[in-house]
């Protein structure tokens, strides 16, 4: 794992944000400016049309973006149609392509590979491309969907305000598919998306924690700072805790998935149990912090506690990974997993 390197995407990326300032009405020039330096595709290999890379610097990219609150795909793309194309060995195709999260059904007319069902589609109505997993008779496929094949696209929004969008397909023709190798379904879809949203809600829960400290050392009441209270610095206390939680679990998930651990799929399951549930708690506490300054889209703490809450519940909420895990340790030591000596 290259420290360095992920030291100078951080720092890259970060550039690139905090040059959008206070503009999170869509994040283009944003986007646009990740694209030209290749960061939206870091993690695909150089082989199938990616920036190349590993899971860890892809992670960074994903982090910086949620932590800023910029509203940009990154994690859509590389993350998962990304990830999925080159599973799949298929090319990643020029302009924005997305994964869709639900499984469409195929079949084969002519030599054309068809496809029909009602999709979500996170960025859809920007996408030139949809990636999606396909049930076609006992074969699971990839297949790639362009964005003027004639689907009907129904917009939706998540309480963050990021497209959420719904594809309804009737026997729209693929532009591109291949068989799926052993493995890849929409089960490993749904693992996946999990580990992208425990690093973004880390990264957001780490914005709160950045907000509230700002805030409450420069406010004052009683002619002292607020930090200076008791009662404030327990709630930043517990602030940092449930935040130090999310961000190792995170990390944990994405080091198993690097290295290919036997436990990784415990670990995303762990990671987004623990994120999902951390969410609620950092938002209740950051804006307990800030008073009643937050609670408009306008203001930064805003923007990061509404991904926290729609975030959550995406690719399965803490309730959903705890009943994965209870299931996934049921019939095993779990003490040995839990302090490092299944290793």
């Amino acid at each position: 794992m290259n420290d360095d390197l992920r030291a100078e995407i951080r720092a890259a990326v970060t550039a690139i944000l905090d040059r959008q300032g206070e503009d999170r009405t869509g994040g283009q020039r944003a986007w646009k400016e990740l694209c030209e330096g290749g960061f939206h595709l870091v993690g695909v290999p150089e082989a199938v049309g990616g920036s190349g890379g590993s899971l860890s610097e892809l992670a960074v990219v994903v982090d910086v973006a949620a932590f800023h609150a910029v509203p940009v795909p990154v994690a859509e793309t590389a993350f998962l149609a990304g990830w999925l194309l080159a599973r799949a060995g298929l090319s990643v195709p020029e302009g924005l392509a997305v994964a869709s999260l639900d499984e469409a059904r195929g079949h084969w007319q002519d030599g054309v590979l068809r496809l029909s069902g009602r999709l979500r589609v996170p960025w859809a109505r920007h996408a030139g491309h949809v990636v999606t997993m396909v049930r076609c008779g006992e074969e699971n496929v990839v297949a790639l969907i362009p964005g003027d094949a004639g689907a009907e696209l129904v917009t939706a929004e998540n309480l963050a305000g990021e497209p959420r969008d719904v594809l309804v397909l009737e026997g729209v023709a693929a532009a591109a598919s291949a068989a799926a190798p052993p493995g890849l379904d929409t089960d490993a879809l749904l693992m996946r998306g999990a580990l992208a949203r425990s690093v973004q809600l880390a990264a957001a829960a780490r914005a709160v924690l950045v907000s509230a400290r700002h805030y409450v050392t420069e406010r004052e009441q009683f002619g002292r700072p607020l930090a200076r209270f008791q009662a404030v610095q327990q709630h930043l206390a517990a602030l940092a805790a449930e935040i130090t939680a999310m961000q190792v679990s995170a990390e944990a998930a994405v080091a198993a998935v690097e290295h290919e651990d036997a436990d990784a799929e415990v670990a995303i399951a762990a990671a987004k149990a623990t994120t999902s549930a951390g969410a609620q708690q950092v938002a209740a506490i950051g804006h307990q912090l800030h008073g009643a300054l937050g609670y408009s889209s306008e203001h930064h703490l805003g923007a990061v506690t509404t991904r926290l809450w729609a975030w959550r519940d995406e690719f399965g909420n803490e309730s959903h990974w705890h009943d994965h895990l209870a299931a996934a340790l049921q019939d095993r030591a779990w003490w040995p997993l839990l302090t490092g000596g299944a290793r």
